[in-house]
């Protein structure tokens, strides 16, 4: 990925690493150039044979999964204009579930095994599967505004 990678300049991608760099609360991400803030965020097959099957995730890994959701919760509500709360449950073990809800709706119910592995195999791979839970919850949105606007 180079710095001109046009995928750098997509809304998710922007709002990620928008997402990033707010957990980052010593500006230690300050300097970083987009590509390396992202970097973590993509699991070759490689780097995913080297990280063992099971273990704890580490603060770094929770914080890249709450990038992740709380970017989209982002986009959703840029979308439809109303308010998308996330909510990330995780054991210690690294299992769990991601909410999302607009109101009294659930738009998101993602159960999270193995959070200590959490990456995609690209940025590309990371932005496709962001877009798929994006136009599922507008879709559902769509179909229950009612609830949604509770």
């Amino acid at each position: 990925m180079s710095a001109t990678d046009p995928i750098l300049e997509t809304d998710f991608v922007k709002e990620m690493l928008r997402q990033l760099r707010a957990l980052d609360s010593y500006g230690q991400y300050d300097r970083l150039p987009p590509e390396a803030l992202l970097a973590p965020c993509v699991l070759t097959k490689e780097r995913k044979a080297e990280i063992p099957l099971v273990g704890d995730p580490d603060e770094t890994t929770l914080a890249r999964v709450k990038a992740f959701y709380n970017a989209i919760a982002v986009l959703i509500e840029k979308e439809c204009g109303l308010m998308a709360v996330p909510l990330i449950h995780l054991t210690h073990e690294g299992f769990g579930r991601s909410l999302i809800t607009i109101g009294k709706l659930v738009v998101l119910d993602r159960t999270l095994r193995d959070v200590h592995r959490f990456g995609f195999e690209s940025l590309s791979k990371m932005k496709t599967e962001a877009d798929k839970v994006l136009s599922v919850a507008l879709e559902i949105v769509g179909r229950f505004p009612e609830v949604a606007g509770l």
